[in-house]
């Protein structure tokens, strides 16, 4: 939508394609660390559960894959028959509180832990991956057909176990992603070379998930803009793929996102790199290559509330879909900013890990403010939980969540570390 003379109100209820939400605040997909051996656990109906108390509109489940070996975790949860019981509590508990709940799904490709996954990292071109010590193998025409196809199938078991949407997952240098980006993609058939043929998978996943749930839920592309490395993926080539992505007709809308879970883990989220608390949940021999690599791996960028959105309005005059801001929505200035400029609705990540009834106390008083402080320590707990470390984790759990305990695993002390070395995923 671009820009009007009246802008919406932030806490008005806005329409996300066949869904109705109840306000235009959306918890962005931010890897919770809770499901165990691939099931939804307590603690992660729990973690939503929170967020929808605490007034969003919509929260988004992180990450679930599209397949077993695009697990950027070996506990994460991918779409088996015995994850939709969970699945369908979790939405059942969201849907309580009066949020809608959204599932991102994607391919981790180059980012996915392939000695967890017992598989190998698939990626556009074969590549060395200095921070998960191993190597991507170049993914072949029946690979990607596969990763397509199974993008479609997610989206169906999404819809049968009551999503009201799904985020597809272009960004960060995930599978799709890692084709767009002339960086990491040097094949030279027809998934490689110029832009529409880097594009081709992106647009093949996106026609399948459209093509498996039509209407019946809400479709979102999450795209960079910027991988934030020299040669990567830039916004004059992100400006034409959501271009395509609009007349192609397979989304409701876009969330623009930046950085490259690869090769830049830090440009995406700025304020500090937390060095000393990854390489302290990291396993040898990884812990001694995080201190070694780290300080070139994860740079400090600076903060500054909507960091993205200068580069997102360009994407925002280009294309009239329906738009999600993301990146440093910290107060309602900046949410009446967004609505301003043409945006729908707004993301919150690290924002709603400090305070999860945010939301709230910002429509209750429009000066109310995050307590975020950017340090950026809680992106190693989702070895753990994901949370704020300056907060104790057990003054903000739900102790009534209304939903079948038989449908969930129960996840030992989020705070003993689970047998996990798989790369931190997604904080927003």
């Amino acid at each position: 939508m671009a820009p009007t003379s009246t802008p919406p109100d932030v806490f008005a209820p806005g329409r996300l394609g066949p869904v109705q939400l109840r306000n235009r605040t959306i918890k962005a997909a931010t890897y919770e660390g809770l499901s165990h051996r691939g099931l939804v656990t307590r603690d992660l109906v729990d973690f939503h559960v929170r967020y929808a108390r605490g007034g969003v509109g919509m929260t988004t489940v992180a990450y679930l894959a599209v397949a077993k070996d695009g697990r950027t975790d070996r506990h994460q949860i991918h779409w088996t028959d015995e994850s939709l019981p969970g699945l369908h509590a979790l939405t059942e508990a969201v849907h309580a509180e009066g949020a809608a709940v959204s599932a991102q799904i994607g391919h981790g490709g180059p980012v996915a832990e392939s000695r967890g996954n017992r598989a190998p990292a698939l990626a556009p071109s074969r590549r060395v991956n200095l921070i998960a010590m191993n190597t991507s193998h170049e993914a072949s025409r029946a690979d990607l057909i596969r990763v397509v196809d199974a993008h479609g199938e997610a989206a169906r078991r999404a819809v049968a176990v009551g999503f009201d949407a799904v985020e597809v997952h272009l960004g960060h240098n995930y599978l799709a992603s890692a084709f767009l980006s002339p960086k990491l993609n040097r094949r030279r058939d027809e998934y490689g070379g110029r832009l529409r043929y880097r594009a081709r998978l992106a647009r093949e996943i996106m026609r399948a998930v459209r093509d498996a749930v039509g209407d019946r839920i809400a479709i979102v592309a999450k795209v960079n803009m910027d991988d934030g490395v020299p040669g990567g993926f830039w916004l004059d080539e992100a400006i034409p793929v959501v271009q395509w992505l609009e007349s192609d007709g397979t989304v409701d809308a876009v969330e623009m996102t930046a950085g490259s879970s690869l090769l830049n883990p830090m440009y995406l989220f700025k304020g500090d790199a937390p060095l000393e608390e990854f390489a302290g949940v990291m396993p040898q021999p990884i812990r001694a290559g995080v201190r070694t690599v780290g300080p070139r791996l994860l740079k400090t960028y600076p903060y500054r509330d909507g960091y993205l959105l200068e580069d997102a309005r360009q994407i925002r005059a280009a294309v009239d879909l329906p738009m999600i801001l993301l990146g440093g929505i910290t107060e309602r200035r900046i949410m009446e900013t967004a609505m301003a400029d043409g945006f729908d609705f707004v993301a919150m990540g690290r924002a709603l890990l400090r305070e999860p009834d945010l939301v709230n106390q910002i429509q209750a008083d429009p000066t109310a403010r995050s307590l975020c402080i950017h340090c950026n320590k809680c992106m190693p707990t989702n070895f753990t939980g994901t949370r704020c470390v300056l907060v104790d984790r057990e003054t903000t759990r739900s102790s009534d969540w209304g939903t079948p305990a038989a449908y969930v695993v129960a996840l030992p002390d989020p705070t003993i570390r689970r047998d996990n070395d798989a790369i931190p995923s997604d904080f927003r």
